[in-house]
C-alpha cells in the first residue's frame, strides 16, 4: 500500500487530553490522516492552565506537578522538547510538614535522603532503590493492562515480585511493618494518599510505593509556563505529523463525524455512552452504566501577597507539599473521603509552582506567587471546604490567611462543567479499587463492542496521570484493528 492510499485512511479522536492527543499521535505516525475534535476553546482537559483569579496568574486547571509525565515511555519517545515544554526540578522532591514545626522531604538523591530519614533512611532505601533503579523496566509492566499474559511481568519477575508483594498491601500496613519512626511513615502517607482510595484499603500502598520510585528515578518536576505547555507540545507534534485539532466543537453522537476507519474516545464511560450508545452492543452498555466513579477533588487556586509562611521554612525547597501531618491523621482524612464523609483536618495537596517558574506571575506582580491547592471529598460534594482547607494550612503556615490576595474555588460541580471527564469532580477517570484497578473500564481494556470505536481515556489502564500511555495504548489497539484490515501498522 502507497502513502497515497493510506492517507486515505483516516481516524478521529474524540477529545484533546492528553490521552486523546497521544492516541492521535500514535495513529498520525503510522501515517493516517487524523482530526481531533475538542468540545472547549482550550485544548488539554484537566491539563490546561487559565487564568482563574486575576489576569496575568496562570494557574493549572487539573495536574500542576507531573512526575509522570516526565517518565512517561511514549512522552519521552517524542521531541516535545523542541516544542517548547521544559520541565524545572525543585531543589527537594516535595516536603511533608509535622506537627512538631519540622518537614520531612523527598530528596531525589540516596545520600540526601539518608541523611533526610536518619536511622530510617535504610529501611527506605530497600523499599525505593531497587525499583527506582530499574524504572525503565517497572513502567513498562506498569503502565498498561495487568494481565497474565504481559510480557514485561515475565520479563522481570524479580522485580515485580519484590516491587508487586508490597504495592498489593493497605498503605497503612505496609508503613507500620516498614518504618518504625513517624517522620518515615508520614512521609510514604502523604504519597499513598494519592490513590482517592483509604489507606487501609487493599492497593493503596501501590500508588505510594510508584510515586516514591518516580520521585527517585526522574522526579516530581512542573512544566515551565504550566500544564498547557505539555498540551501545546503534543498539539504541535500531532501538527507536524498532518494531524487536525478542531477546538470548540462539542461532539453530541459520533454519527455527525466525518467517516472514519477508527474513532477513539478520550472520553469517561457515562459520555462514552451518551455519543456512541446506540452502536454498542447492550451487554457493553450494560457494563458501562455499571462503572464507578471515584472521590472528588475540592481545588482553591490563590494568588498571594508572598509566599507561603511554612513554619518549616525547608517546605521553600519543594513545588510539591503534602499537608496533612502524620500517618494516622492522614489515613482518619482518606478514611472519612471513602466513607461518603469530609474530613475536619483535610489532606492536602500543595503547589507552589511560582517559586521555581516566575512566568506564572505577571511582572508588574513580581512580589506575588500563586499557590494551587485540593484536597479529597467524596464524589459530588456539596460543601464547601474552603475553610478546613484554609485553616489546615493555617495550622502548618501561621499567616497564611492574611497571604491571600484573591482565591477561586473550584468545587467537584464546577470542575465537571469545566471538564466533562471529571464526573463529581473525579480526576482519577473512575473509582481505583481492586477490581477497576484492573479491569478498567471492562475487560475489553480500549475496544468496544464497536469494532471500530475505542476508548482511550483515564478510565482505561493504566488510569489517572499526564502520562500518555492510556491513549498510547488505545492507539496501538485500533492499529491491530486496522492492520487486520489492511493497513500496516508500523
Amino acid at each position: 500500500m502507497d502513502n497515497a492510499e493510506m492517507g486515505q485512511r483516516r481516524a478521529t479522536v474524540v477529545g484533546a487530553g492528553p490521552n486523546g492527543l497521544s492516541a492521535a499521535i500514535v495513529l498520525a505516525q503510522a501515517g493516517l490522516a487524523v482530526d481531533v475534535y475538542e468540545a472547549e476553546s482550550i485544548p488539554g482537559g484537566a491539563c490546561r492552565t487559565l487564568e482563574l483569579t486575576l489576569p496575568g496568574f496562570l494557574h493549572d486547571f487539573g495536574s500542576a506537578v507531573h512526575p509522570m509525565a516526565a517518565g512517561s515511555p511514549f512522552f519521552q519517545s517524542l521531541p516535545l522538547e523542541e516544542y517548547g515544554l521544559e520541565w524545572i526540578h525543585s531543589p527537594a522532591v516535595l516536603a511533608h510538614p509535622l506537627p512538631d514545626g519540622t518537614a520531612v522531604m523527598l530528596e531525589r538523591g540516596w545520600p540526601e535522603q539518608a541523611a533526610e530519614l536518619g536511622s530510617e533512611g535504610a529501611a527506605w532505601e530497600r523499599l525505593f532503590r531497587p525499583p527506582a533503579a530499574q524504572w525503565h523496566a517497572l513502567r513498562a509492566a506498569i503502565l498498561q493492562p495487568f494481565t497474565p499474559f504481559s510480557a514485561p511481568l515475565w520479563k522481570h519477575p524479580l522485580l515485580m515480585a519484590r516491587f508487586g508483594i508490597p504495592a498489593l498491601m493497605p498503605a497503612t500496613l505496609l508503613a507500620r511493618t516498614v518504618f518504625k519512626g513517624e517522620r518515615a511513615r508520614a512521609l510514604f502517607a502523604g504519597l499513598a494518599a494519592h490513590s482517592f482510595l483509604s489507606l487501609d484499603a487493599p492497593l493503596s500502598a501501590s500508588f505510594g510505593l510508584v510515586l516514591g520510585v518516580v520521585g527517585h528515578a526522574v522526579g516530581w518536576p512542573i512544566p515551565r509556563g504550566g500544564a498547557q505547555s505539555i498540551t501545546r507540545a503534543l498539539i504541535a507534534q500531532l501538527e507536524a505529523l498532518g494531524g487536525r485539532v478542531h477546538l470548540g466543537q462539542r461532539v453530541e453522537r459520533l454519527s455527525d463525524l466525518p467517516a472514519a476507519q477508527a474513532t477513539l474516545c478520550d472520553l469517561t464511560p457515562r459520555q462514552l455512552l451518551a455519543v456512541a450508545g446506540e452502536r454498542l452492543d447492550p451487554a457493553y452498555r450494560n457494563s458501562l452504566t455499571r462503572y464507578r466513579y471515584g472521590p472528588g477533588a475540592f481545588k482553591v487556586d490563590y494568588v498571594l501577597s508572598a509566599p507561603i509562611p511554612w513554619r518549616a521554612e525547608a517546605c521553600l525547597r519543594a513545588a510539591t507539599v503534602h499537608v496533612g501531618g502524620t500517618l494516622e491523621e492522614v489515613a482518619r482524612s482518606e478514611d472519612a473521603m471513602a466513607r461518603g464523609r469530609v474530613a475536619e483536618t483535610p489532606f492536602l495537596l500543595v503547589a507552589q509552582p511560582s517559586l521555581f517558574d516566575r512566568t506564572r506571575v505577571p511582572q508588574a506582580e513580581a512580589a506575588q506567587h500563586i499557590a494551587w491547592v485540593y484536597c479529597h471529598v467524596p464524589n459530588g460534594c456539596k460543601l464547601d471546604m474552603v475553610p478546613a482547607i484554609e485553616a489546615q494550612l493555617e495550622r502548618f503556615a501561621p499567616g497564611f490567611r492574611d497571604c491571600v490576595v484573591a482565591r477561586s474555588v473550584s468545587t467537584p460541580a464546577r470542575l465537571e462543567q469545566m471538564d466533562a471527564n471529571l464526573v463529581g469532580g473525579d480526576v482519577s477517570g473512575g473509582a481505583m479499587d481492586a477490581a477497576q484497578f484492573l479491569l478498567r473500564p471492562t475487560r475489553r481494556f480500549y475496544r468496544t463492542s464497536a469494532s471500530d470505536i475505542f476508548l482511550c481515556s483515564s478510565s482505561t489502564p493504566p488510569g489517572g496521570g499526564v502520562h500518555g500511555m492510556c491513549g498510547h495504548n488505545a492507539g496501538r489497539a485500533a492499529l491491530r484493528y486496522l492492520h487486520q484490515n489492511g493497513l500496516p501498522a508500523s
